[in-house]
């Protein structure tokens, strides 16, 4: 009876994990499909001044 348990419990686990990865692909494809160019440019731009890795 303890296996089924753990066998429903890591299947429910999984589902969720790969629900949870599919939602943020999506997201993340239609977030730079859809934004301008110069809005990522400065995302980016920021995130190597943030990581101190230079850029100039």
């Amino acid at each position: 009876m303890t296996t089924r348990t753990f066998a429903a419990t890591g299947a429910s686990t999984d589902i969720a994990t790969i629900a949870f990865a599919a939602i943020l692909g999506l997201g993340l494809i239609f977030a730079a499909g859809f934004s301008q160019a110069g809005a990522m440019h400065d995302v980016a731009h920021d995130s190597r001044h943030a990581t101190g890795f230079p850029c100039h």
